[in-house]
């Protein structure tokens, strides 16, 4: 069996979810604080990879020990949570453990991933969302947040999604598919969502960097597939912040 654990981060504080030399990362403090519960050196795959400054409301990861493809022990499933979070960061909680068979694979049997990305739409910065939101000053009125909304149906399908990534050599294949994308106005937060089967490097961002061009008049809703088709990054303009950006809802082809 595996340990599947769903957690939740602030990401401000790492540098990605992805264990890297140059700084601390969120699947770092993972495997120290599963060789703490567990006794012995594990390995953790998760779900995704999210980048610097982005967060998770549902990330999820399966445990083994370390070189093995299972892991034993006698902890119940509901105690792990808890135990975990003792040794966690404050920024790192893990919301919910099950025993998952050894051929789940945490990344490969995702069915979809659904981010979040909020933009601050007020005058005046709120220091309580420092880290946490994009910060636009500029009113984006009701006619722009349809505009965005056109815009953002443009992305639906499946697509060669070249031209809203940044480089990234180890994603060969620039196919996804997109089930749902929208935009909604919560008081002074306005809320891009999108579903797909997977995103590629920075995709959400550069989604985002589009529609808010979009709401200031750059490109106007029905542009944007026609040059999502022309599959080159240098159509778009800029990739949003990664502080706004939340991994939301992981589904999988089977209940756990």
């Amino acid at each position: 069996m595996k340990v599947f654990l769903r957690l939740a981060y602030v990401g401000t504080a790492y540098c990605g979810y992805q264990v890297q030399p140059n700084g601390v990362t969120v699947q770092e403090k993972l495997n120290e604080a599963a060789e703490a519960v567990f006794g012995h050196p594990c390995d953790i795959v998760g779900c995704s990879r999210t980048d610097s400054g982005v967060h998770a409301r549902d990330f999820c990861a399966t445990v083994t020990a370390k070189g093995a493809d299972t892991l034993d022990t006698t902890i119940p499933a509901e105690k792990i949570p808890q135990i975990f979070n003792t040794v966690l960061p404050p920024d790192i909680a893990v919301r919910h453990a099950a025993f998952v068979d050894k051929d789940f694979h945490a990344r490969y049997g995702v069915v979809f991933k659904e981010y979040e990305y909020r933009i601050y739409n007020a005058p005046l910065r709120d220091p309580f969302l420092s880290g946490r939101v994009w910060h636009i000053p500029q009113p984006i009125d009701d006619v722009a947040l349809a505009s965005m909304n056109r815009a953002a149906a443009q992305f639906v399908g499946t697509k060669d999604f070249s031209a809203l990534r940044d480089g990234d050599p180890e994603e060969k294949n620039p196919v996804r598919t997109v089930f749902a994308a929208s935009v909604t106005r919560e008081g002074e937060m306005i809320v891009f969502r999108v579903r797909g089967d997977g995103f590629l490097y920075h995709m959400v961002r550069v989604m985002t960097g589009v529609l808010v061009s979009v709401a200031r008049g750059k490109y106007t809703p029905d542009e944007v597939g026609a040059l999502i088709a022309l599959k080159k990054r240098a159509a778009f303009g800029a990739t949003a912040p990664a502080a706004g950006l939340t991994l939301a809802r992981v589904t999988y082809d089977r209940e756990i």
